[in-house]
């Protein structure tokens, strides 16, 4: 599917016929040229002791295949997610250490460092992996990542004690309610709801890009623009653009499953597993600090 996470437009997620231009696919078992019926009947026994020890032995995994799994996809995205969270300490400790009685503010440096450098590195990731996956790059990102995460997440703290848990506790039941509806076939990606989706985060780039024009040239003074300036029917704006945004990022979740389920069948190479993990982290740091957002409007104007 063409619409879907940047980090996924690499041919082995997208081309049922990927498995043939990788090692160990159609290409190399030489079977695209004329045989003799002495070789189609080698061929045939050798297949069938193939098969036979194919059921007799264990499955293999990723290791022995140097095939995407999802289990190894899995132990990707943890491992990434464990650097983002080192990261997010390093970013939280640095954001709060000028906290002092005498200067009781905290830096954004770490936030404003580690978004600026999670971005660069994310679209150098996404332009560079369609030639070769570079996982140093990934690890760089999530790092990046944490930086940013943990310095907007400690920034957020200070000023409304106990966001911090609640956003964290909100991305997890929307990961967890989205993987177990996508695991049991209950949600599926489609082209129609993929086109509105597209649609969608067009109209929400633009509208954020208006906002930030506002703040930046004086329009409106409030912490978070029209988000929190304008309501309707008592509620800000903020917070319904905010939960249409979390369906949005659920769903991306789901476009994201789906790849990582097509690269697999698809026969793509082990190393796409880590932009199987990039493409989850990119997802997941969006909706938690979407989440952090509607949170913080909604205490805000208590």
């Amino acid at each position: 599917m063409a619409l879907n996470n940047p980090a996924f437009n690499n041919p082995a997620f997208q081309d049922s016929r990927a498995v043939q231009r990788y090692p160990g696919g159609a290409n190399a078992a030489n079977l695209g040229g004329a045989t003799s019926t002495a070789q189609r009947a080698g061929t045939d026994a050798a297949a069938q002791a193939h098969l036979e020890g194919m059921y007799a032995a264990p499955p293999a995994g990723s290791t022995d295949t140097g095939r995407m799994t999802v289990e190894d996809t899995v132990a990707k995205t943890v491992g990434l997610f464990a650097i983002l969270l080192v990261g997010a300490v390093a970013g939280w400790l640095w954001t709060m250490s000028p906290v002092t009685a005498q200067n009781p503010v905290p830096t954004a440096l770490p936030m404003i460092i580690g978004g600026l450098a999670g971005f660069v590195l994310s679209l150098v990731v996404i332009f560079t992996s369609r030639k070769k996956v570079r996982p140093g790059l990934i690890f760089a990102y999530a790092a990046a990542e944490g930086l940013f995460v943990g310095g907007i997440s400690a920034f957020f703290e200070f000023i409304y004690p106990g966001i911090v848990t609640q956003a964290t506790l909100g991305t997890l039941v929307v990961v967890g309610v989205t993987l177990a509806l996508f695991a049991s076939g209950k949600i599926r990606a489609s082209k129609r709801a993929t086109k509105i989706f597209l649609i969608a985060m067009v109209g929400y780039l633009v509208f954020s890009l208006v906002n930030v024009g506002l703040m930046l040239f004086g329009v409106t003074d409030s912490a978070f623009g029209l988000r929190s300036e304008v309501t309707i029917f008592g509620i800000p704006l903020g917070v319904i653009i905010g939960l249409l945004v979390v369906i949005m990022a659920a769903y991306s979740l789901v476009l994201d499953f789906d790849q990582i389920q097509q690269g697999v069948r698809n026969g793509a190479p082990r190393q796409m597993g880590w932009l199987g993990g990039f493409g989850i982290m990119v997802t997941v740091v969006w909706l938690y600090v979407e989440i952090l957002r509607i949170i913080a409007i909604v205490r805000g104007g208590e």
